[in-house]
């Protein structure tokens, strides 16, 4: 057996062990730091990024004159009536929304029906009967057909009737 009695050479070996002063880890770390910073340093932008830079500019600049113009026509209007425009579209947008909920199919049906022929419903009753009862079946007719498609839906494909079923609770 060898025994090395010289304490500076085994406290050499000993240091060199050591992962913070072994050349190759030195060397190793210098090199990708080194890299690190090429990368860091030579990082652009994709062209693609810049691309859509560009679309959202443009979009909210359309969103932005859009805005103007509302706010002119709503000011104009203000201007030319003395009412304020700003609630009343809301509310009559509303008001007309609750109407058109609150009708049964057949109602909205029939006003469908009406608006198709060019009629109103004041004009329909200044018609003679025979005529009222005409349009009468018509709408009879349509509601009978949208329920035929709707079973006929939900016979062809059943797991679309689950989901429906599911998605209304």
């Amino acid at each position: 057996m060898l025994v090395n009695n010289n304490t500076q050479a085994v406290s050499t070996v000993q240091q060199l062990k050591r992962p913070d002063m072994d050349p190759a880890n030195a060397a190793a770390s210098t090199l990708y730091s080194g890299a690190l910073q090429a990368a860091q340093q030579g990082v652009t932008v994709p062209a693609a990024q810049k691309d859509l830079d560009k679309a959202n500019d443009r979009i909210d600049e359309a969103f932005a004159k859009t805005r103007v113009q509302l706010q002119a026509t709503t000011a104009a209007t203000t201007a030319t009536t003395g009412v304020p425009a700003s609630g009343s579209t809301t509310s009559t947008a509303r008001a007309d929304f609750t109407d058109s909920m609150s009708k049964s199919p057949a109602e909205r049906i029939r006003e469908q029906l009406l608006k198709e022929q060019g009629l109103t419903e004041a004009g329909v009753q200044a018609m003679p009967q025979e005529k009222q009862d005409a349009i009468a079946k018509q709408v009879a007719d349509r509601v009978k057909q949208q329920q035929e498609q709707q079973v006929a839906a939900k016979a062809t494909d059943p797991a679309q009737s689950v989901k429906e079923t599911l998605a209304a609770i």
